[in-house]
């Protein structure tokens, strides 16, 4: 298993407490724009380092060939991306495969609000290299 390192574990843990915070006072059941401002107030109140909606370049072979958005880049080292849906699916995590080859980061959290406790909702994706 690949090693992240220790400052990128501890600020994974620290996106994961805040989220934990959201989803306790709000629940499920908002729309994804309601936890997008909700974690990033939450980011702010925690002094976690945070980019809200970050453009990302989608290249192929070297050319530019559109933009996808970020829902968070966090630390300059992390994604974060959310969902308020009935289940993950499979394309949600190849969502962020995608964003994490596009920046060469090594971890995405794919966070979704949609679930009666907020543990089984969130999905570590880490980018073997």
């Amino acid at each position: 298993m690949r090693q992240l390192g220790e400052p990128l574990e501890h600020l994974a843990y620290r996106v994961i407490g805040a989220a934990i915070e959201v989803h306790r006072l709000l629940g499920p059941g908002f729309l994804e724009s309601v936890y997008q401002e909700s974690l990033e107030l939450e980011f702010r109140m925690r002094g976690i380092p945070c980019q809200p909606k970050k453009p990302v370049a989608i290249t192929y072979k070297s050319h530019q060939v559109g933009e996808g958005q970020l829902d968070f880049m966090v630390g300059d080292i992390l994604i974060v991306e959310l969902k308020a849906v009935e289940k993950l699916a499979p394309i949600h995590e190849a969502q962020v495969i995608s964003y994490l080859k596009m920046t060469k980061n090594s971890l995405g959290l794919l966070i979704n609000f949609n679930v009666p406790i907020l543990k089984e909702g969130i999905k570590r994706i880490i980018l073997s290299s």
